[in-house]
């Protein structure tokens, strides 16, 4: 059967044998199958969604598609993270040293950014020096030396995802539950990882909008997982305002070291939850022993060495006067009030606009531009305050704020 007839079957709304989603997967990782056939079944994917048992044929397609990670002789326990995507979602550069800084050995591939959402590995690509392209012995010796070990998607290592995850990102097909389940698990099934801890992300600046979508993205990563036989534990967090202060990809950075230097927030409050449930599913502690690896500098020292480990200058922990903008304009508040919105698919939309992101696949990245924020939702603020700073071009984000006359409280942010 030709990858034709495999379209075809999806756009009809059929269903995909795992031996037509075995050949797509071979297809996509070694290119005998063009981009424009990929595109057209991505969008028939779109339209028609795959069932839980095509997904999860697909899943396991794409993991066995390259190379599996053999984290035997690091150790125990593997643990791995992933967030769905947000605006301003700097986690994993908090959340990896802390876990490792914790005893927990941590392997992680990450993707670049999609849509309005940045992507780790365009964010740790800013960092000067920083390699982003780690073969599986190098991941794996570092792994066991320091306890962490990041890269990119290489061709090595679950390839199909990677030609479909761009694929995805310039077809206007991101936002299929299928298709992201399958995206995620066969990286983490490709990893190599015992246990995982997912971030399904909710809100504006979100693939899923609602709270009931992303519950949905929840109930299938969690099915599709134990059918894969993954041990995951989830948590659904608020993505209706950019998480942290910063948006943009350096910007980024700067502010997950911050936290890793004490920082208090949003950010923070974060990733202690997720190392809190990463310590109490391996056994090995709870969210305070991640509050003390932060405050005692534990976790710190540990993101120095993973940076030096990784080629970067750790001259980036001593100051943030690199890979800056040239221009920088304020935005101050018309009225004052209580900030009761703050959207941040605006904000993703305005930094994507400057150039921190992606429109079509082959984009450069501005990795200096972005936006840092000074009010949050519930936060009161005077006429003429600071709302927000834009390192880049000027864009218009006043429409991001909503104010109300009474208070407003702040939003919590983990949903459940």
């Amino acid at each position: 059967m030709s990858f034709i007839d495999t379209i075809k079957v999806r756009r009809e709304g059929g269903v995909n044998t795992g031996e037509q989603l075995m050949a797509l997967a071979r297809g996509a990782a070694d290119g005998t199958i063009p981009d424009y056939q990929l595109s057209a079944w991505l969008m028939a994917a779109y339209l028609n969604p795959l069932t839980p048992p095509e997904t999860a044929d697909l899943t396991k397609a794409m993991a066995d598609s390259g190379e599996k990670l053999d984290l035997t002789g690091l150790p125990k326990p593997w643990v791995d993270k992933h967030s769905t995507g947000g605006v301003g979602d700097k986690t994993t550069i908090v959340l990896l040293p802390l876990l490792a800084a914790c005893g927990l050995t941590v392997v992680k591939m990450s993707g670049r950014g999609l849509g309005i959402t940045g992507g780790t590995v365009d964010k740790l690509s800013s960092v000067p020096g920083f390699r982003m392209d780690l073969t599986p012995e190098e991941m794996k010796e570092q792994a066991k030396r320091i306890g962490l070990a990041i890269t990119g998607q290489t061709p090595r290592l679950a390839p199909a995802d990677k030609k479909l995850y761009a694929l995805r990102d310039v077809t206007g097909t991101v936002g299929s539950v299928p298709l992201i389940v399958s995206s995620i698990l066969s990286k983490k099934l490709a990893g190599g990882a015992e246990t995982v801890v997912l971030d399904v992300k909710c809100g504006s600046g979100a693939f899923m909008k609602t709270l009931p979508a992303a519950q949905e993205l929840a109930r299938w990563l969690r099915e599709i997982g134990q059918f894969c036989g993954l041990n995951l534990h989830l948590s659904i967090t608020d993505m209706s305002q950019p998480l942290g202060r910063a948006v943009g990809n350096a910007l980024e950075v700067k502010e997950a070291i911050r936290v890793l230097k004490g920082e208090k927030g949003r950010l923070r409050d974060v990733c202690v939850h997720f190392a809190g449930m990463a310590l109490t599913a391996t056994g090995r502690g709870s969210a305070s022993d991640a509050e003390k690896a932060l405050d005692s500098g534990a976790a710190l020292a540990k993101a120095k060495e993973w940076f030096a480990a990784q080629g970067a200058d750790l001259g980036v922990f001593e100051s943030e006067d690199w890979c800056s903008a040239k221009d920088v304009s304020e935005l101050r508040a018309e009225q004052s009030g209580w900030v009761s919105i703050l959207d941040a698919q605006t904000i993703g939309q305005a930094v994507v606009d400057m150039g921190g992101g992606r429109k079509m696949r082959e984009d450069y990245i501005d990795s200096s531009v972005g936006i840092v924020l000074h009010a949050a939702v519930g936060d009161r603020v005077e006429k003429g305050q600071l709302l927000a700073e834009l390192h880049g071009p000027i864009q218009d984000i006043g429409r991001a704020f909503e104010m109300s006359d009474t208070s407003v409280p702040a939003r919590s942010v983990v949903i459940e």
